[in-house]
């Protein structure tokens, strides 16, 4: 529940078309990997990712006790810079 109110709740209220896209699944005991695609519009700047993604669950007695998440954030970082903030940093 804290992944998804911290992370995936809390993307989803910034980003138009918030979609998180699992397409691969690794199941390794008590760790399951998951590779897919973050897709969305940063809503304050209209810029778009298509972003990889890895996760890594670790369970415990059926319970998620750890999350690590491995994505693109180069496209993360300019989809949220604004246009001018851009041009002044070139």
């Amino acid at each position: 529940q804290a992944v998804v109110a911290g992370v995936f709740l809390r993307t989803a209220a910034e980003w138009d078309d918030w979609r998180v896209i699992p397409q691969h699944f690794h199941d390794a005991g008590e760790t399951v990997i998951v590779e897919g695609r973050y897709i969305g519009t940063y809503r304050a700047t209209g810029r778009q990712i298509y972003a990889q993604f890895v996760h890594v669950f670790t369970f415990r007695s059926g319970v998620v006790v750890r999350f690590q998440q491995y994505t693109d954030t180069a496209q993360f970082r300019d989809a949220v810079t604004s246009l001018s903030r851009v041009r002044m940093a070139s």
